[in-house]
């Protein structure tokens, strides 16, 4: 990323000196990316289990194809749901502060996830996960909490940590849900009491709650509002702050942030995004539909387990070489090479399907392709922290940080809601009805990566300076 700091002359040439790095505040982020985990691994717990939930609701009549149609009508009509009002939350915390916000968001997501493991209906199970989507503004809120507490000499650093502590949370959530759902069939001797039985997926939902009033608490103690006042000092009357935050807002239009600067890192983010979802309600999919139907057969706990190895290995990568890429090859370079992995990890679906079907679930082949395929995961998950580093400092100042970050969570959600709805669906329908011998998904998803090739490449070459 390119910054610049006071220029000197030397030769009778200005010469613009870098920026040094601005350590970043270490104990503030820290607090932030905890809350960001507990959030991870509360929504990556039910991926595991939610497919076997959905077939023992019977709302599929016995149809194991069509459980792709109602696991994606939970997952979009979630998005959907914070897609109506994710933008308002972020327009909120302009006003009365980020701090607040997020609580809000932590209290509604700890309910949620109650309600979550007490349904025993197809709908309560929407209620639930839609409650989380229309309370919880907290996605696009903390991405500008992280563009506030961030400079562009250490941009890259801040951002990096966001995938990092995805695939973390997506280990430790994936693992959790995989392994305390159904207690009475793993420890019998333990959970003996018929509730149970009747609420078989209720305890790695409690787990989750659990973490998420601890991550409550650390935030009401720990977290300081980011939210600052240009040219208003702390010994000004609260009110007065206050007017000058609403004043500031109204004067900013959405209209007048619909810029080919704006826009355009959006678009990306949000065609990423599509991708992305698809791709995840995808891998639980594919992995627990029978093997008759082109998947793999597995259990909750045996993809739970997988998905863990896959989170950790991921958040490992992430960790140790995200922001040194990023520094070596550059942000769009990196964006780029990282979107163009999604059409090779597609081709690996099918691949392994071809194999399932001539070889065995015992073929070592079978294991190359899952590893190939994680590979190519960890290099497209490199896109998430450029993407957002262009969406950051697209915003002209920092005081409409938090309408960019709402306006891009908008479109990512409304994306997200799309894309799991369409995909599973489709999937449950090329498998149903042999189109493109059950492949017709794949081919979709593919040339939608073209897309969002060509959208990359209209990034602008340069991370442009949005300190002064």
């Amino acid at each position: 990323m390119v910054t610049s700091g006071s220029p000197r002359i030397a030769n009778g040439e200005i010469i613009v000196m870098p920026k040094p790095t601005t350590p970043l505040p270490q104990f503030q982020i820290g607090i932030l990316m905890m809350f960001e985990l507990t959030e991870i691994i509360a929504s990556m717990s039910i991926y595991p289990y939610i497919n076997q939930l959905v077939r023992e609701i019977d709302i599929t009549g016995g149809d194991d194809a069509a459980v792709g149609y109602y696991v994606g009508l939970i997952d979009s009509l979630f998005y959907l749901a914070q897609a109506l009002t994710v933008l308002s939350w972020s327009r909120l915390s302009d006003r009365i502060g980020r701090k607040p916000v997020l609580l809000i968001g932590l209290t509604a997501a700890c309910i949620s996830m109650i309600c979550f493991g007490l349904s025993t209906t197809f709908w309560s199970l929407v209620i639930s996960r839609c409650m989380w989507g229309v309370l919880n503004g907290n996605t696009g809120v903390m991405k500008t909490v992280m563009g506030e507490l961030t400079d562009s000499t250490n941009m890259a650093q801040g951002f990096a940590l966001i995938p990092i502590i995805w695939s973390i949370g997506s280990f430790v959530g994936s693992l959790m849900g995989g392994m305390l759902a159904r207690p009475q069939d793993h420890w019998p001797g333990l959970f003996t009491d018929p509730f149970w039985r009747k609420y078989s997926y209720f305890l790695p939902c409690v787990v989750s709650a659990s973490l998420l009033l601890l991550a409550f608490f650390m935030l009401l103690h720990f977290l300081e509002e980011t939210l600052s006042i240009p040219g208003v000092s702390r010994g000004v009357d609260s009110d007065d702050q206050e007017a000058f935050v609403r004043q500031s807002t109204a004067n900013t239009t959405l209209w007048s942030l619909l810029t080919p600067a704006i826009v355009i890192p959006i678009a990306n983010y949000a065609m990423l995004s599509f991708l992305d979802t698809s791709f995840r309600a995808l891998i639980p999919l594919f992995l627990s539909t029978p093997t008759h139907l082109g998947g793999m057969g597995l259990t909750p706990s045996s993809i739970g387990l997988w998905l863990a190895f896959c989170g950790i290995v991921d958040g490992l990568f992430q960790a140790l070489f995200l922001a040194k890429i990023v520094d070596w090859v550059g942000p769009k370079h990196l964006f780029c090479v990282s979107v163009s992995c999604f059409a090779p990890l597609i081709v690996a679906f099918p691949v392994m399907s071809w194999l399932v079907r001539t070889r065995g679930m015992v073929d070592h082949a079978i294991m190359y392709a899952l590893l190939g395929q994680l590979i190519l995961t960890v290099t497209w998950d490199m896109a998430f922290a450029t993407g957002l580093m262009f969406i950051t400092a697209s915003a002209p100042t920092k005081n409409v940080l938090g309408v960019v970050n709402g306006l891009s969570q908008s479109s990512r959600s409304i994306a997200c809601a799309l894309g799991p709805a369409l995909t599973t669906s489709l999937f449950a329908f090329s498998k149903k009805h042999n189109i493109l011998n059950g492949n017709a998904v794949y081919v979709v998803l593919i040339m939608l990566s073209g897309v969002l090739r060509w959208l990359g490449s209209q990034l602008p070459d340069e991370i442009q300076d949005r300190d002064e």
